[in-house]
């Protein structure tokens, strides 16, 4: 199957509520439709994750993360700086965005990852889940063969993108400057917090 054949099985597949791995410029990720609730939850079975535990929003650009959050002039600045690119922002939800998402929070992480086969894949699917395609604890994968064997037979379409950088992204809370973790360009992010 070739890389675009690929992508449309992807696409297909997110679009029944199926499983996805793809990989951003940090690790692989885990996708579903973001805004399917029984997706996201199987998001949280295949990864045994605490429901409590809020997943992140994978976009393909500012402009579509600006669709599904109520962010500020100062939020809107940062995420202009510094996405798409490793970082995790951290803003109000639009109420499109189901609850089991957030954990019942007001706020979710919103990824623009800055990786090309990553992008192409939500720019056809829209919003996804944005977490490591790992179980919950275990070592988040780099390379498409190190995806963990349960979370591969949980997906339908493992997309191999060749190896990721590996270092998981920062995420931030602009409206009140808080780091959530310190990942990827996290000193880049805490001068920008410093000075706007």
């Amino acid at each position: 199957m070739d890389s675009e054949q690929r992508l449309q099985a992807a696409a297909e597949a997110i679009e029944s509520g199926k499983l996805v791995v793809y990989p951003t410029e940090t690790v692989y990720g885990l996708g579903a439709d973001a805004l399917d609730p029984e997706a996201v939850e199987a998001v949280f079975a295949a990864k045994r994750r605490d429901r409590s535990e809020p997943i992140s929003l994978g976009v393909a650009d500012v402009p579509t993360a600006l669709e599904y959050v109520d962010a500020g002039e100062r939020e809107q600045a940062f995420m202009r700086e510094f996405l798409p690119g490793p970082v995790t922002v951290v803003v109000k939800r639009a109420e499109s965005i189901p609850d089991v998402l957030t954990a019942g929070r007001e706020r979710v992480g919103v990824r623009v990852p800055d990786h090309d086969l990553s992008r192409r894949v939500l720019e056809i699917t829209g919003p996804l889940t944005a977490t490591s395609a790992n179980v919950s604890g275990q070592e988040s994968a780099t390379r498409a063969e190190e995806v963990d064997r349960e979370i591969h037979d949980a997906a339908d379409v493992v997309l191999d993108g060749g190896e990721t950088a590996g270092q998981a992204s920062t995420v931030v809370d602009v409206s009140d400057g808080t780091i959530h973790r310190r990942g990827a360009n996290a000193d880049a992010v805490a001068a920008w917090l410093d000075v706007n």
